[in-house]
């Protein structure tokens, strides 16, 4: 598995859950611009790791979106990323090299046999596309946790925050030709959330990783509940993490044309999802997009209970 992550307190989570999960073997982490600055969340990412009692070499990647400003998200995930606890600086270091390369090496040694996990804006896999546009075909599945499928999106009415911070580069990840599954905000929503009391009894686990992932998010929790309107914890990231690692997880799931907004004035970043599949069955329809087939697999609804239960697993 390959990691690419903007790495705050639910990243941090997801992480934990790839190290901790069996029979799965981290290859590298490589950090892109979003949620923090590029050394932010390397280091977050680094104590993640070390928690783990693991050595993934984590790499920095893009410090900024493609076209756009670089627009953080230190407002709902605290000063440091991870609720305001101010771990201590991790003593694995960061690797040397840059994110794309290392994205391309690893997706050329492990060709067939490597999953990509994206929990960030896709600037650094629309880099490493861009310079080996190869690679595609040589991952055996891309989870992207961003988009929303046919919902109100997070950051605006109609765009989730991961692709919205930087559309341009995902939608050469859409349009890439890779083997892609769509994990949208709405489906860590409503059943999948954490309630007081299943965060009392993660807590009651008395491990380090519970307190961990319990204690990084309780700020994210607030905004959550009072921002947003959700009825407890929303970890969006560990819920595309699991269907990566279980896809069984995955409740209910469609495959669909989906594309990126990158024009809009109103709908920047926007996943445009027919999932009534209507693109080109119109014989006015005629541009290049509305003929393609089918590209992303994507996953509206996860079985609730099965995903906590991987979760607690993982956190145990």
């Amino acid at each position: 598995m390959l990691i690419d992550t903007d790495t705050a307190s639910d990243d941090a989570v997801a992480i934990l859950m790839a190290h901790r999960y069996p029979d799965v073997e981290p290859l590298a982490v490589t950090v892109v611009s979003g949620n923090m600055r590029v050394e932010d969340g390397s280091r977050n990412a680094r104590y993640t790791i070390e928690l783990c009692g693991a050595q993934t070499p984590v790499y920095l990647g893009c410090e900024r979106p493609m076209l756009r400003e670089p627009v953080h998200a230190y407002w709902y995930h605290g000063s440091d990323g991870m609720g305001g606890m101010n771990y201590p600086e991790p003593k694995l270091r960061a690797a040397n090299g840059h994110a794309i390369e290392a994205l391309i090496e690893n997706i050329r040694a492990h060709e067939n046999d490597v999953i990509l996990v994206t929990l960030g804006p896709l600037t650094n896999v629309a880099g490493a596309l861009l310079r080996a546009p190869e690679i595609a075909k040589m991952v055996s599945r891309c989870i992207v946790m961003g988009g929303a499928a046919n919902v109100v999106g997070n950051v605006t009415p109609a765009a989730e925050y991961n692709i919205w911070c930087d559309p341009e580069a995902a939608r050469i990840v859409f349009r890439s030709g890779m083997n892609l599954e769509m994990v949208g905000w709405e489906a860590g929503r409503g059943a999948a959330a954490l309630t007081d009391q299943e965060i009392a009894a993660v807590y009651a686990f008395n491990t380090p990783f519970a307190k961990f992932a319990m204690e990084c998010n309780a700020h994210a929790l607030q905004l959550a509940k009072h921002w947003q309107g959700d009825p407890g914890m929303t970890l969006h990231d560990p819920t595309a993490m699991a269907v990566a690692l279980d896809p069984s997880v995955s409740k209910r799931r469609g495959k669909y044309r989906v594309d990126v907004e990158t024009r809009g004035e109103l709908t920047r970043g926007m996943t445009v999802v027919d999932e009534r599949h209507t693109v080109g069955t119109q014989a006015y329809f005629t541009d290049e997009w509305a003929v393609r087939q089918p590209n992303v697999l994507a996953h509206h609804e996860l079985d609730a209970a099965k995903w906590k239960a991987l979760l607690y697993q993982c956190l145990r």
